[in-house]
């Protein structure tokens, strides 16, 4: 959503305005005390009726005017500059009491209020940092398989196309992503992955390195502009770098020379009547699929689910375990092994929570 930037300029003069309105209220008040105690002696107002007369005074309604006030030189006087000065505060305050509420600062003030609870509640959620002409579609893409996202940038019309992709509201900040302390308001900390998909390189490397620092657990996908800057990103601290002009090039190839798989992946993207995807599904040690074969699982069964490959556990943190294309039904599942399916998303989810119970819990 908006950016708190003119909601805090408003706030701020509603707050001035209203400081001067009390001011003039207390100076009048006191102002006409004086007079009376000095002039009046024995027929001096009390405290009371002077407030009262410098309200009915700055508002212009104007029941009467204060007892012997005629007798006291400058009284009259006194009442005008109270008048005029108490009148213009007033106005400027219920100016800037009405542009609060009739441009909408004040709903926008509790939107904000509500994103960042959603936001302190959020964990092992995704943070895309920019929503540009890359970013707003990795927001899109999340949104559509069901991840949690905040998302940062610095373009209030960007954060607005971001809200525009789903009716409910998207967690957003409008600030500088390579600022620490906007990464921590949007939870960093709690996250588990991080997409900075700024344009400039620069920008990009410097919120790698701050995510690093700021959560070493976090898994960072980094956009790459130019090529020369992917290694210079994967040594800052992120997990994998990609470069826009690079996929497009390939994807044109493909366009060229299968054309079909290429629709196939597409309509796959965008049918809105199956949200068909190939996602990857870990498993933990203490699964009821640990030592099962993958027949002997019936994942297919229960969830309409297509193992398409497996990826084994890795031997070690330098040793990636190994793609099992195609696996056969005979191939045992064990701890640590991802399982790259495809089907509907809502199965992949279903497959998740069986993880731990099986599919009959």
């Amino acid at each position: 959503m908006l950016g708190p930037d003119s909601s805090r300029i408003l706030r701020e003069r509603i707050v001035a305005a209203i400081i001067a309105l009390l001011s003039v209220f207390a100076l009048g008040s006191l102002g006409f005390y004086a007079l009376g105690r000095f002039y009046l002696d024995r027929e001096a107002w009390t405290y009371g009726q002077c407030a009262f007369f410098t309200v009915t005074t700055i508002t212009t309604v104007g029941f009467a005017e204060l007892p012997h006030l005629s007798k006291v030189p400058f009284g009259h006087a006194f009442t005008v500059v109270v008048l005029l000065v108490g009148l213009g505060v007033a106005l400027y305050c219920m100016s800037a009491l009405t542009t609060y509420f009739i441009e909408g600062e004040f709903s926008k003030g509790r939107v904000r209020r509500k994103m960042s609870r959603m936001i302190e509640n959020l964990r092992d959620h995704i943070i895309v940092c920019g929503a540009g002409t890359t970013g707003i579609h990795v927001v899109e893409e999340l949104l559509t398989t069901g991840n949690a996202v905040v998302v940062i940038d610095l373009e209030a019309k960007q954060l607005e196309r971001a809200q525009a992709l789903t009716p409910g509201l998207i967690p957003t900040l409008q600030g500088d992503a390579t600022e620490d302390s906007v990464l921590e308001r949007a939870g960093i900390r709690r996250a588990r992955g991080l997409v900075a998909a700024l344009t400039d390189d620069k920008a990009n490397l410097f919120i790698v390195v701050s995510s690093r620092q700021l959560n070493p657990r976090l898994k960072i996908i980094a956009k790459g502009v130019d090529v020369k800057a992917t290694e210079k990103l994967k040594h800052a601290g992120a997990d994998s770098v990609v470069n826009p002009a690079y996929i497009g090039g390939v994807r044109m190839v493909s366009e060229m020379i299968r054309p079909q798989v290429v629709e196939f992946l597409d309509l796959m993207l965008r049918d809105k009547d199956k949200n068909l995807r190939i996602e990857e599904v870990m498993i933990p040690a203490d699964s009821p699929f640990v030592g099962k074969p993958i027949f002997e699982a019936q994942i297919r069964k229960h969830t309409n689910l297509l193992v398409v490959a497996v990826r084994e556990a890795a031997a070690d943190a330098r040793t990636p375990g190994r793609f099992i294309y195609n696996p056969g039904p005979e191939t045992a599942i064990a701890a640590g092994m991802a399982l790259i399916v495809l089907g509907e998303t809502e199965s992949v989810h279903k497959l998740r929570g069986a993880l731990n119970r099986g599919f009959g819990g």
